[in-house]
This record gives C-alpha cells, structure tokens and sequence, in this order.
C-alpha cells in the first residue's frame, strides 16, 4: 500500500469514527433533553443528524473498503442503492443547513416574532420540501442507471452513462443538481448568516457604547478591571464573526472541491489523479463530523445535557436537579441571547 493510500485510509477512519460517535451524542441528546424536543431547529438538526448517520454507516465504509482493495466493494445492484443513499443523504444534508441558516436569521433578525414566524408545522413542511426535493434527484439518477461504482472516488455514487446522448443528459442532470443543491444553499448560508452577523454588530457596539459610559462614571474603578472589560469588547466583537465564519466556511471548505472536481469531469478528458478524487470525497464525508459541533454539541443547552447524562450515568448529583430543569434551561438560554452578540439561540416560551 501506497503512502497516500495509507494517509487517505487513515483520514476515512477518523472521520467515520468521529462523525458516528459526535452524531449519536447529539442524538442522545435530543433524545434526553425535552427543552431541545420542543425547539423548532431541534426538527432540523434532527434531519441532518439522521442523514449523517447514514452516511457515515454506508456510503464511507465502502470508500474505505474501495481505497484499501482497489476494487469494487460489494455487487452491482448494492452498489446502486448505496450510491442513491449518498445522492439522497449529501443533498438532504445541504438542504438541512440551508432551513437551520433560514431559522437563525429569523430568530436574530426578528426576534419578537419568531414564534409566529417559525412554528413545528412550518418546520414540517420545510423537512417535507428536503426530502422530496432529494428523492426526485436520487430516482432520476437511479432510474437512468447513472450510479455505480465511480473509480475516481473510490465509491459508490454517480457516475457518467457511456452513450453520447446518456452523457449530455448526465451533464445536465449534474449542472442542475449541484446548483439546485451546493450553488443554492452557499448563497443562502451567506445571505443569511452575514444579516445575522450585520445584527450581531449592532448589538455588539450597543453594549459597548453601554460599557464605556459605565467605565467613565466608575472612576475610582481598578485598572485591571478597566483593562478585562476593554478586552472583554474585542472578545464580543470577534465572536460573532468567529460563529459565522464557521458555518459558512466548513461547509465551502469541504464541499466545494468536491463540487467543483465533479463539473470539471464532465467537460475534461484526461484523467483525475484517484488520490485527488479520494481526498476530495473524503473532505465532503467531513462535513458529517463537523455537523455536530458546528450546530449541537458547541452550545450551551448540549453541552449541559451532555454533562447531566454524564453525572447520571456516574450516579453523582447533577447541579441542576430536576425539579428546576427546565427553569435553569430557560435562564441558561437567556444569558446566551443576551451574552456577546449570540448568533445561535433564539428566544425561549
């Protein structure tokens, strides 16, 4: 085995174990908190963390088996159904985060109407439009015979017809697919995000107006005290834009040379370097296991759950009992709205 067969061998194996163990933990979590039940991006996150899970339970292992073996993982018609479960998953995946960038707009930009704006019906049927919107672009491909195993990638997913009138209908699916689905949602993800973020500014310079007026009336203050406080604005203002750099770019960062290394097929005849295709997949497979950290496990309400399934899984005593649950939540939601130009909680019932 070659040194980059190896290295990419490895990287499948980090990402399948991450994306597996990070997705049940925020299942887990959803599962055990009813507060996170209740929220409307609780439905969304839900979606994206069911399509990661399958994805990290078929379409990369067989990747993985693909790059070790050199061969095709697996007899022709399971190969098609894996390959219509990944055209389905990463397009169901996309759409997921482009109704969670749309929800968090709503919930900063119109904070006082939210609950009329977005309710679980609403989410319903923005759930319904992913699903059918990923099941006619996996049945189209499937019904043509355009999955298979593709050699480039080492996977089983959509591949080229060989008939000239098969290829130019490919390419059209191909071109209308990634921009119905990568080209569609990276504009949503940065109109939206960057709204949120041109509010969280506003917020962000309000409290420090706030601040500095209160540092001038405490005039016998400590200057060490003066000094935390200074450092505590460069801090808020860099956060927001920190949360909303990440959003936007995981999902440019592992989607977009995979995207691109799929258009360029079409169109050039030489062939890709296989390591490149891999890697490629394998970057977009990433995106499963940042998921769960990008949109769940980093924030305040899992991170607490996480610790009360942990303090009861080891019999200790939780700080928040379960009489003042659901209580300390909302308090604990508060403070993240009100805390530094919080971008991704909203407000609570």
């Amino acid at each position: 085995m070659h040194t980059a067969e190896l290295a990419l061998s490895l990287l499948l194996v980090v990402i399948i174990v991450v994306s597996l163990l990070s997705n049940v933990l925020v299942l887990i979590c959803f599962l055990y908190n009813a507060e996170i039940r209740k929220q409307v991006p609780g439905l969304f996150i839900l979606n994206l963390t069911f399509c990661n899970l399958l994805l990290s339970a078929s379409s990369m292992p067989l990747t993985l088996i693909g790059v070790l073996s050199n061969a095709h993982p697996g007899g022709h018609i399971f190969c098609q159904v894996v390959g219509f479960l990944d055209t389905f998953l990463t397009t169901n995946s996309m759409l997921s985060m482009a109704a969670l960038s749309i929800d968090r707009w709503v919930a900063v930009v119109f904070p006082l109407s939210y609950h009329s704006r977005i309710r679980h019906r609403d989410a319903i049927i923005a759930l319904a439009y992913t699903w059918v919107h990923s099941l006619s672009f996996s049945v189209v491909a499937a019904c043509l015979s355009w999955v298979g195993y593709h050699q480039l990638y080492a996977s089983c997913t959509l591949c080229n017809g060989r008939a000239v009138n098969a290829k130019t209908q490919f390419t059209i699916y191909t071109m209308v697919l990634h921009s119905l689905t990568f080209l569609l949602v990276s504009v949503v993800l940065c109109v939206t995000y960057l709204k949120v973020l041109k509010v969280a500014r506003f917020h962000c310079k309000r409290i420090d107006v706030i601040t500095m007026q209160t540092l001038v009336l405490l005039v016998d203050i400590h200057p060490s005290v003066r000094q935390r406080c200074l450092e505590e604005q460069k801090r808020r203002r860099q956060r927001a834009t920190r949360k909303i750099s990440t959003f936007i770019g995981t999902f440019v960062i592992c989607f977009t040379p995979y995207v691109i290394t799929r258009i360029v097929e079409l169109f050039v005849t030489e062939p890709f370097n296989p390591y490149w295709g891999v890697l490629c997949k394998s970057l977009a497979y990433s995106k499963a296991a940042c998921d769960p950290f990008v949109y769940s496990l980093l924030r305040h309400q899992y991170r607490k759950t996480c610790s009360d399934i942990i303090n009861r899984l080891l019999k200790r005593s939780s700080p928040n009992g379960s009489g003042h649950q659901q209580e300390n939540g909302k308090i604990g939601r508060a403070k993240e709205i009100v805390k530094d130009g919080e971008v991704e909680d909203r407000p609570t019932h």
